[in-house]
């Protein structure tokens, strides 16, 4: 069986902080900071195996339900790795693409976000965080940007063009640690044919190895879009 081509964008979902954190008897915003540390590690690792973009399931339009004070720590890793984002976008070469509804956070962070995008519009790399971000919603924004556009009927491609990762394009990868099965309304439309990678390890945990056992995962599977393998499939039935 010929492998594949290595990803050319892939998607985390960054599960088990609070896991991670609660196995060594620590607050659970223990974790978040360590995932925080991982993130910034994985996207390095990504530039260096020449990934076009990557897209981090940052916070989710559900997790507002989690208590006050671990919302209030995520937001604050938030603010700091912004403003850490500023004084290196030019030596990182990382272009930074916020998804999701920006209403409901702070001025001061959409301000952030709003110079981050701005200035790191030339970079190579993508990088897309998700903040506040819900598959469903997304579906819809994008048919109500396509109706305000004047479309009467609404096609595949009106909805895949208001998209939040219209510059991405879809995941061929999609990763999630922590040892759930599930996508958590994250990314339905773009990963209809995406490839998925779960695995047991925590976020706080997921490594350069982690990395590289996911890409080869990737690798070794044939992409049928629908259709057949080259080779044949179901019994050596082609088309």
């Amino acid at each position: 069986m010929s492998e594949n081509k290595p990803p050319r964008h892939i998607a985390f979902i960054m599960d088990g902080n609070g896991r991670w954190a609660k196995m060594r008897n620590m607050p659970r915003e223990n974790g978040h900071k360590e995932g925080a540390k991982t993130f910034r590690k994985v996207v390095d690792m990504c530039k260096d195996r020449g990934i076009d973009a990557i897209t981090f399931y940052a916070f989710s339009s559900e997790n507002w339900k989690r208590p006050k004070h671990e919302v209030d720590a995520i937001m604050l890793l938030f603010r700091d790795y912004l403003i850490d984002a500023l004084d290196e976008i030019v030596k990182n070469d990382v272009r930074i693409v916020f998804l999701g509804d920006r209403t409901p956070l702070a001025q001061k962070l959409i301000t952030l976000m709003d110079e981050v995008e701005q200035k790191s519009k030339n970079n190579k790399l993508l990088l897309n965080i998700a903040i506040n971000y819900g598959g469903k919603q997304e579906i819809v924004t994008a048919v109500n940007k396509a109706l305000k556009e004047g479309k009467t009927e609404i096609t595949e491609e009106d909805i895949q063009n208001n998209l939040y990762t219209v510059l991405s394009g879809d995941p061929d990868l999609i990763v999630r640690t922590g040892g759930e099965i599930r996508i958590s309304n994250y990314l339905i439309w773009q990963s209809a044919y995406s490839e998925f990678y779960f695995t047991d390890v925590l976020w706080p945990d997921f490594d350069e190895k982690e990395l590289d056992k996911a890409i080869g995962a990737y690798m070794s599977r044939q992409r049928r879009f629908g259709g057949l393998a080259e080779s044949g499939d179901l019994g050596g039935e082609k088309l």
